[in-house]
């Protein structure tokens, strides 16, 4: 089976958000992915919560790329990276019940089969991996509370953002 790597420039504008899941559900639904499939619901999900956080908390431009499946089979997995120019990491961050952001990589922890960040060149790259045929997972704990995992580690209570 053969992936195909499709990209999209993002500029540093909370604007580009909208743009690129439009632009993602259309790669999907050319992949032969439906919209309604809960692999296309949780994959729009993570492309607005990793660009999210690339545009708002990084102020850089950035490149999201998903490599999809040429034939989707019920074992096909799909990737989703975004790639800025900022070389900080991936920090946690402790949201309280009443933010209204701070939870964007808990969601990613809960929701992604895999995932992870690695520097590249003067930046990063923050990639996920889900599987068609997993299970649609429990993203509850993750997003308000609950242990959430980190690089090994469990943090009660904290949420995980980008910066």
């Amino acid at each position: 089976m053969q992936v195909l790597q499709v990209q999209l420039e993002i500029r540093p504008d909370p604007a580009e958000v909208g743009r690129a899941r439009r632009w993602a559900r259309s790669r999907l639904a050319g992949s032969g992915i439906e919209a309604d499939e809960p692999l296309a619901e949780t994959l729009i999900l993570l492309v607005s919560e990793l660009v999210t956080n690339a545009v708002v908390h990084t102020g850089c431009p950035a490149v999201l790329r998903l490599s999809l499946p040429d034939v989707v089979t019920e074992s096909a997995t799909v990737r989703l990276e975004v790639a800025d120019t900022s070389c900080k990491a991936p920090v946690p961050r402790c949201a309280d019940g009443d933010e209204t952001g701070g939870r964007g990589l808990a969601l990613v922890d809960g929701l992604a089969d895999r995932w992870g960040w690695s520097a590249e060149g003067t930046g990063k790259r923050i990639w996920c991996e889900i599987d068609r045929d997993s299970e649609p997972r429990e993203a509850a704990a993750a997003f308000g509370g609950g242990v959430t995992a980190y690089e090994g580690f469990e943090f009660e209570g904290f949420a995980y953002e980008a910066v």
